[in-house]
């Protein structure tokens, strides 16, 4: 990864940053010079990721352990995050839950399982996350889903979740640029190697009629994520807010999405 951008002596923090895409952009803020913090639910998902995250640049790593449902929780972890590293210059909101389930199957608490991670849970990390930012200067990234953009069939939830997670990146943009805070969206496409595409796409098949149908020709990297999410952040990006920008390789102009309704209705329908 091109690290010009430098990040060095900021504070990032990454909700959701001990494995995938998050993980991804919380390794490439480490390799540019930041201090990192992360949260999850699981210590030991954690200590690996700390681990892997601080020797890469020079800056520091912390982990802290929260359910980003739970806001007093999610306060203390961000709290110990800026006791250890000073205001937070860049938050990334990311945790998210995903499972393909037709409406007619999906139960409520299934349903709001995913709606309560992935939209109460951004409200959760912003609304607290507030107090310990840096004002004014701070970026904050939500990471979005191509689901948020367009109606996608067993993913009701998602839908529903990840196109709140947007407007609540515009809504937030408009309040808080007067203290000087950037809000935007970062919608990944179809990413190799992370856990949504082992999901959604679980053969060699499905993964290959999804590469197929991306414009651009293939799957997208981690590390393609986290490129934007420096660059996003940076002074380069300093009048961008309320943005929600697909890096996708092309895939929300369109791509297959009757293959792709195919796919997740087989999946929807398979035994669990």
């Amino acid at each position: 990864m091109d690290t010009a951008i430098n990040y060095a002596d900021k504070h990032v923090f990454v909700a959701g940053g001990s494995s995938g895409i998050n993980l991804g952009i919380a390794m490439g803020f480490a390799a540019a010079g930041a201090h990192v913090g992360i949260l999850s639910r699981s210590q030991e998902k954690i200590d690996a990721a700390v681990a892997e995250i601080e020797p890469i640049g020079t800056g520091r790593a912390a982990g802290f352990s929260a359910d980003v449902r739970d806001p007093e929780k999610v306060e203390v972890a961000l709290r110990g995050a800026f006791d250890a590293f000073g205001p937070i210059d860049v938050l990334v909101s990311g945790a998210a839950g995903n499972f393909p389930a037709l409406a007619k199957d999906l139960s409520p608490n299934g349903f709001k399982a995913v709606v309560d991670i992935d939209l109460l849970g951004t409200f959760n990390v912003l609304r607290t996350g507030l107090e310990f930012l840096r004002k004014p200067g701070a970026s904050i990234i939500n990471i979005s889903a191509p689901q948020a953009l367009n109606p996608t069939v067993a993913q009701i939830h998602v839908c529903a979740a990840k196109a709140g997670v947007d407007m609540v990146t515009r809504v937030l943009a408009m309040e808080w640029g007067e203290l000087g805070i950037r809000v935007n969206s970062i919608v990944p496409g179809p990413i190799s190697e992370t856990e949504g595409m082992r999901r959604l796409a679980p053969t060699p098949d499905a993964l290959a009629t999804v590469g197929r149908n991306v414009p651009l020709g293939r799957l997208g990297k981690i590390e393609e994520i986290a490129a934007a999410a420096l660059l996003l952040s940076s002074p380069q990006a300093a009048y961008i807010t309320g943005a929600v920008i697909p890096v996708d390789g092309g895939w929300s102009l369109g791509g297959d999405r009757v293959a792709m309704a195919a796919i997740l209705a087989q999946l929807a329908k398979a035994p669990r």
